[in-house]
């Protein structure tokens, strides 16, 4: 049988496979590496982790259970999260004072499925573990066999549920490698507590019912790297430093006793067993003197250390690989106003947060998705915005102290003849007080209304206020 020749067609989509192919298999090659070259030392003798009792593998429940009961760990989760999401996302097409469909359906959605709250929810799942899903509870399910069928016909939003990667596994990756879907999940095996029933039942799932979320993405599209990964080791070793201190002190601060016998005293077994009836209370707080014939006892020196500067350069680490400014990571601005730096770092963190990662990873992708089933209508041709809360707004206080050094320079402004002259009152309001012209041009609109309004004086009324100014003036020269 005489072989066709390939056609161009057929050599371009040899040639992207055959990259793909290649691509994963450098990415299965760099993974093993990396296990195997992982901190090795001493020319691979050592293993560093090993011998600092750090565990080489880790998985979702050894974040978990991090998050759940260490509380730095669950500040690192949850502070830029709540920084993140404070205040509400709102969407914005047109700058007319109009509101447009889509602008209307999004705040009926944003409050009828409290979007807010599942942000929150699915962007701590996704940060503890490799990604995150929030699940579309759609009219189309009847049945439990309808989760796994592609979404279809008109339908209506009736739940949404934030899933972490434990309990929401890909079951079925896309290996079609002309699909444009190539390499991502196809379906999911999604674990739901039932508590009425006391158990939890597993649904097969399609890619279409679901938002697959991630975090800190390499070469994977599907898989980010959990956000106490690069810090499990610092809090293993804060762990042991804070609770070490704390046994260090509960030890060290009552040390106990040294008895010492008389070199001429011989005791007997019924005094023996006396003496150690009298430690037991003594230990128990069942007396708080002992009694015995031939002993002296002796406190042992305390022996306390100040753990701070350790625990200090711990945080100083942790603080450095996840951008959190450490005096935010550790609370301390409740106790004393954190410095100007600090607060501005942090806003900047938390600005970047919400513009490359949750406006592009969770908020756009879950617009566009409810656009896509019928959720949410249609944009326009110019598209839409999203509005975050200006996270460098001025607090009441600041207003306040911005007032009343304002008010300050005005009256020194105002008392001084020779001002006006020097600097006209346009350039010290601009230069000086830090207005822009808009708030400029309101402060001479202001003032020219003021003008206008003033109430007109009748000839009569005015020969009365002249008298009544000749008269103090006689009244002053007498004096």
């Amino acid at each position: 049988m005489e072989r066709k020749k390939p056609t161009k067609k057929t050599i371009a989509a040899y040639e992207t496979n055959m990259n793909r192919l290649n691509t994963l298999s450098t990415i299965v090659n760099r993974m093993g590496l990396a296990k195997q070259m992982q901190n090795q030392s001493f020319g691979g003798d050592r293993n560093i982790y090993e011998a600092l009792g750090y565990p080489l593998e880790l998985t979702f429940n050894d974040y978990f259970s991090r998050y759940d009961r260490q509380d730095i760990a669950k500040a690192i989760i949850d502070r830029p999260i709540k920084a993140t999401w404070s205040g509400n996302v709102e969407i914005t097409e047109s700058s007319k004072a109009i509101e447009t469909p889509l602008e209307q359906a999004w705040k009926a959605l944003y409050k009828d499925q409290r979007l807010k709250s599942m942000f929150t929810r699915v962007d701590k799942l996704t940060g503890l573990g490799r990604y995150g899903i929030l699940l579309f509870g759609l009219s189309d399910v009847k049945k439990q066999e309808d989760w796994i069928k592609p979404i279809q016909g008109k339908l209506s939003l009736m739940y949404l549920k934030p899933l972490s990667e434990s309990t929401a596994k890909v079951n079925k990756y896309v290996t079609d490698t002309t699909d444009k879907r190539y390499g991502l999940p196809y379906s999911y095996s999604i674990e739901i507590s039932e508590s009425e029933q006391g158990g939890t039942k597993t649904l097969k799932v399609h890619y279409s019912r679901v938002l697959h979320i991630v975090d800190d993405v390499l070469e994977s599209e599907i898989e980010g790297t959990p956000r106490l990964k690069n810090v499990f080791n610092r809090l293993m070793d804060l762990e042991k430093l804070v609770g070490g201190s704390a046994e260090m002190f509960w030890k060290g601060a009552r040390p106990g006793f040294q008895g010492k016998v008389d070199k001429d005293f011989s005791m007997t077994s019924d005094a023996q067993d006396d003496l150690k009836d009298q430690i037991d209370e003594y230990e128990h707080n069942l007396r708080r003197i002992l009694v015995n014939e031939g002993v002296s006892y002796e406190s042992l020196a305390q022996q306390v250390a100040d753990p701070g500067d350790h625990v200090d350069i711990q945080l100083q680490m942790i603080s450095a690989t996840t951008g959190i400014p450490k005096r935010i990571l550790v609370g301390s601005e409740r106790g004393e106003l954190s410095s100007k730096q600090d607060s501005s770092e942090w806003n900047g963190y938390v600005q970047n947060r919400r513009e490359e990662y949750a406006e592009t990873s969770i908020v756009r992708p879950f617009i566009d998705k409810c656009i896509e089933l019928g959720l949410l209508p249609k944009e326009n041709k110019e598209g839409y915005t999203l509005t975050w809360p200006d996270l460098f707004a001025q607090s009441e206080l600041e207003k306040a102290e911005v007032g009343k050094t304002r008010s300050t320079a005005l009256k020194e402004y105002a008392n001084n003849p020779m001002a006006e002259m020097t600097i006209p009152p346009q350039a010290f309001l601009e230069y000086f007080l830090g207005m822009n012209q808009d708030q400029i041009d309101v402060i001479e609109e202001m003032k020219q209304t003021a003008i206008l309004e003033e109430p007109i004086i009748s000839p009569a009324e005015q020969a009365i206020l002249d008298k009544e100014a000749a008269e103090a003036k006689l009244k002053i020269e007498d004096k």
